[in-house]
């Protein structure tokens, strides 16, 4: 018996991985957060059973799938984005292991690699930003040592900035001195569902374009020069001229 922790995507359900689909289509137990993974993720299972975890807290879902490994039947953990990364996991883990069941990780799509394709952006260009931040706003628990934001800030890096929108205002207050005023911004709310949205602007002027669209909650900021810039040199991987193992 196996608890697999699968990565559904950012929302739309054909963004996740064959094998975290072929696992869900199998797996006769399946947990799924609900308030963040749509039904639609779990097409074509065949499970005899199905709960939304966002109801349960963490000792009724480890209950849960310690009755699953008693019966021997496999589980479909099922996470929204990419499961190591604000997925809550650890804490499940770390109860699995103190009770000796095995679990595996599916990786999946993440929300911020969602939001760059949604603007056509690539995170990362030659001379512009070779580093990509994730991090979230210190908010309900504070951020370790060193990470708070405006340390961050520092590096100038390209920065997606998790569960931060009803803090824009705080965000941009530390970003600034670090990216300037006329560094791009964007704030966009449930990449790849059906009813996503966006909003680009800079750092002068994103609280408001973000307030005139309403945006609460279920959104990602991604901020940096990369965002808007056509003044970045060639990768050497493709420049002609330059030799590597598949061309001479």
């Amino acid at each position: 018996m196996t608890v697999y922790f699968i990565g559904a995507g950012p929302g739309d359900p054909e963004l996740i991985t064959v094998k975290g689909q072929r696992l869900i289509r199998q797996c006769p137990v399946i947990l799924y957060a609900g308030s963040l993974v749509p039904t639609a993720v779990l097409e074509g299972h065949r499970a005899e059973q199905v709960v939304n975890s966002a109801e349960l807290h963490l000792e009724q879902i480890i209950e849960l799938l310690a009755a699953a490994d008693a019966r021997g039947q496999d589980v479909a953990r099922v996470h929204s984005g990419d499961p190591s990364l604000y997925g809550a996991i650890g804490e499940q883990i770390r109860c699995l292991r103190e009770r000796g069941i095995a679990f595996e990780i599916i990786p999946g799509v993440t929300a911020t690699a969602a939001c760059a394709a949604l603007l056509g952006a690539e995170l990362t260009l030659p001379g512009v930003s070779q580093t990509v931040i994730l991090t979230r706003y210190a908010d309900k628990s504070p951020m370790p040592e060193g990470e708070a934001l405006h340390d961050l800030a520092r590096h100038g890096a390209t920065m997606a900035i998790h569960l931060g929108v009803q803090h824009l205002a705080r965000i941009v207050g530390e970003l600034l001195p670090h990216y300037g005023e006329d560094c791009p911004i964007a704030v966009i709310h449930k990449a790849s569902w059906p009813d996503q949205d966006w909003v680009v602007g800079t750092l002068a002027d994103i609280e408001a374009r973000v307030a005139a669209k309403g945006f609460r909650r279920t959104a990602l900021i991604l901020v940096g020069r990369v965002l808007d810039t056509d003044a970045f040199g060639e990768s050497a991987l493709y420049r002609a001229g330059h030799a590597h193992l598949y061309r001479q």
